[in-house]
């Protein structure tokens, strides 16, 4: 297939995760991604593991997100491979760093030194705490900033202490968002002639997926609590045990709460006053979740699923990842990609394009791999 961004030309000059998933989902939408990498060891994500691919050395979690790219070694404490950095930019759109803060400023690739140099360059920074401010220069991995954007404190039951989700969703939100504003910067420089200077970072991704919460107290001045696997303005809406396996019940509002009363046996429920409108059954939410817990505890996950799929009820199994991975559902949306040459299984783009997946054409590359082919072609 014809992708959109071919001919779009990114140098990805980064490491771990935000700034390889932003490379590397321009890439499998058709962007020449060359991943610039440090001559000892290359990104330190290569080492990531166990698990490790095919070479027992590099790293699942490398080639899932440097597939599709080319490796090329530069030394970005010599002056001459930083002369070769600025040839490459010379042929690029796009330019993506999440280096150290203050890394690009020490050694002459910082953003205003890269466009008075390279004007029509898309300039993309990744920061952990953002661009400014008193924290600018500190450092940052993801759990860092789940527990500073205040999702750590709201995750969880109220019993329990502060909880990391499982996933990596500060870094890879950020990696997103900047390959939106990447394409953005693009579309720009279609209107001006000229590229820009795009920052992100995950502090503001972090604030980002904590806006409702931020906004409520911004209002309110109260500071949420944790809720478990429930909501705090929407009753019932979280996980229950049944009488084997817990579910996820979703009644989102009062039409779908009266059917989720029918089916559990208790249509009074959507009568009772303390229950029939939806800010009734958040002020009496103690009184209201023991009762579809109890009532749920009646019978099996599968048995309520059934009934209440039946009635148009949201709801969903708590799968483990391997449950996921074996559903009808996850075949169904095709997502499982094979790399080639490698074998390596991984996780496409969670985009289609008239109907069809962008697959990966390239394995993930080895250390290296592509660097004289790349600067061959800055000679010619």
């Amino acid at each position: 297939m014809s992708l959109p961004l071919e001919g779009v030309r990114v140098i990805e000059v980064g490491q771990a995760l935000a700034g390889p998933l932003a490379g590397v989902i321009l890439a499998d939408l058709g962007a020449d991604v060359i991943k610039i990498e440090k001559p000892d060891g290359g990104d330190d994500a290569r080492i990531w593991g166990p698990p490790f691919g095919p070479d027992g050395e590099t790293s699942l979690y490398f080639h899932s997100q440097n597939r599709n790219k080319r490796s090329v070694i530069l030394d970005l404490k010599s002056p001459a491979d930083i002369e070769t950095l600025h040839a490459l930019c010379e042929t690029a759109d796009i330019l993506i760093q999440n280096l150290r803060p203050g890394v690009v400023d020490e050694i002459g690739i910082g953003p205003e030194a890269m466009l008075e140099r390279h004007p029509r360059l898309v300039y993309c920074s990744i920061w952990a705490f953002g661009y400014q401010g008193p924290m600018r220069m500190r450092p940052g991995f993801d759990p860092l900033l789940q527990a500073f954007g205040g999702m750590m404190s709201m995750t969880g039951r109220p019993q329990d202490p502060p909880t990391f989700c499982g996933a990596s969703i500060n870094d890879k939100a950020t990696g997103l968002f900047c390959a939106v504003g990447a394409l953005a910067g693009l579309r720009q420089r279609d209107k001006t002639g000229r590229g820009c200077l795009i920052d992100t970072s995950l502090l503001e991704t972090a604030a980002f997926w904590v806006e409702g919460q931020v906004n409520q107290h911004l209002a309110t001045g109260d500071v949420p609590t944790r809720h478990g696997t429930g909501a705090a303005v929407i009753v019932p809406y979280q996980v229950f045990e049944t009488a084997d396996r817990p579910l996820c019940l979703a009644a989102g509002n009062d039409r779908l709460f009266a059917r989720a009363a029918k089916v559990l046996g208790h249509p009074e429920w959507a009568e009772d006053p303390r229950f029939a409108r939806s800010a009734s059954r958040v002020r009496n939410k103690t009184e209201l979740l023991p009762l579809v817990a109890e009532a749920l505890r009646g019978n099996t996950r599968d048995h309520w699923l059934a009934a209440l799929e039946a009635v148009g009820v949201p709801c969903a199994p708590v799968n483990d990842i391997g449950e996921l991975a074996a559903s009808e559902q996850f075949a169904a949306v095709d997502m499982v990609q094979t790399l080639p040459e490698s074998g390596v299984k991984v996780l496409g783009l969670p985009i289609n394009i008239d109907r069809a997946r962008p697959w990966s054409p390239r394995r993930a590359p080895g250390l290296g791999e592509h660097t004289e082919e790349v600067l061959a072609a800055l000679k010619r």
